[in-house]
């Protein structure tokens, strides 16, 4: 019943009422509250940016930018995923150009098993990512909606319009090169 009322939103919201983009996420606040959990759970422990106000600024770009993109509630909750990926990334460049120096480190789940130590520098996670995304989109999209988005394969497979099986093989080899690329990224 929520899913129908959430998805009728979003096609009004389509539409152009901005009124129901207002309605819609009420609807996905604690959802979104999870999400960004999620991201920030390996970020440094004294963290500027706290959950209520991660939801709040991917909320904000969300409304400078396109809204005939988003199909339904799997595809909202993803692209506002990447855009709480988009805030972190930007946050801790802009920290490294105040300090001048790196130790921005965020610590990734069990799930990706990039780093032997579990940290990895939050820049270079968002470049490989980036460098994945030139070589195969896809798997980069994957990757964002099933780690930093929390999806589950089904959700993953709804959200991108592809296969679960097509969402397990891309997340194992996705996983592999970003592995790769990063300890090649910490390697002296």
């Amino acid at each position: 019943m929520a899913s129908e009322s959430i998805d009728d939103l979003i096609v009004k919201w389509r539409a152009g009422d901005p009124g129901a983009l207002q309605s819609l996420l009420p609807l996905v606040y604690e959802e979104l509250h999870g999400v960004a959990r999620k991201h920030l759970r390996g970020e440094r422990e004294n963290h500027t940016l706290q959950t209520t106000a991660l939801v709040h600024e991917a909320y904000l770009r969300l409304v400078g930018g396109e809204s005939a993109a988003v199909r339904d509630r799997c595809h909202l909750v993803a692209l506002l995923s990447r855009l709480m990926r988009q805030v972190l990334v930007d946050h801790a460049r802009n920290r490294l150009a105040a300090k001048r120096h790196g130790g921005i480190r965020v610590t990734l789940s069990e799930a990706l098993e990039v780093a032997r130590d579990g940290e990895v520098d939050l820049l270079a996670v968002d470049d490989a990512l980036h460098r994945l995304s030139s070589l195969d989109e896809q798997q980069a999209r994957v990757v964002e909606l099933r780690f930093f988005g929390g999806l589950s394969i089904a959700e993953t497979s709804e959200a991108l319009s592809i296969s679960a099986a097509t969402v397990k093989r891309d997340w194992t080899t996705a996983r592999a090169w970003l592995r790769r690329e990063l300890f090649r990224a910490q390697a002296p």
